[in-house]
């Protein structure tokens, strides 16, 4: 989600928490919130205004989940590093952008690194390169996938953090 603009984050964490009406709670978690150095002509000012403008106070995220409700949003430092957690609840698999075939058949998560995130751990089985989906038993009431989207030790990226403190104390 943060990868429009120069804005991009080391990792995500998906807790997905079903109600057992088919519906259920998903919180993205937004590790390591950074912007890209090489951004053409973009501070980290600049950028940390784009992400307080169109996802924490704009509609990046419910445009991203459209079917989704009760969106809620929030900065934090957690281990020295700006974190993002979008909280909100779906009335169905689809909108959180799981799929199950049927009642009896595995939740599935598809990892491609299609939007930029790829596949680092979660609670249920990674089918592989040639086949990104994780897949999870039917009779879970939380499933728990990490995916990674850029890495903080490449010197193209810098964080937030400090802008987060200066916006905080404000």
């Amino acid at each position: 989600m943060f990868l429009v603009s120069c804005l991009t984050v080391e990792k995500k964490q998906y807790t997905y928490e079903f109600n057992g009406k088919g519906g259920g709670k998903l919180t993205v978690k937004y590790i390591n919130i950074m912007s890209s150095e090489d951004s053409a002509g973009y501070s980290r000012v600049e950028d940390f205004d784009d992400l307080m403008n169109s996802y924490i106070n704009g509609s990046k995220i419910e445009e991203a989940y459209p079917e989704a409700t009760n969106i809620s949003k929030r900065l934090f430092e957690e281990n020295g590093v700006l974190c993002g957690e979008v909280i909100m609840d779906f009335a169905s698999l689809n909108a959180a952008r799981l799929y199950q075939f049927d009642k009896k058949s595995p939740y599935m998560f598809y990892a491609s690194s299609v939007d930029g995130e790829s596949y680092v751990e979660s609670s249920g089985t990674y089918g592989g390169e040639n086949m990104p989906v994780v897949m999870f038993p039917s009779k879970l009431k939380k499933l728990v996938i990490t995916t990674s989207v850029s890495q903080p030790s490449d010197d193209s990226y810098v964080s937030l953090l400090g802008e987060y403190i200066k916006w905080k104390k404000r």
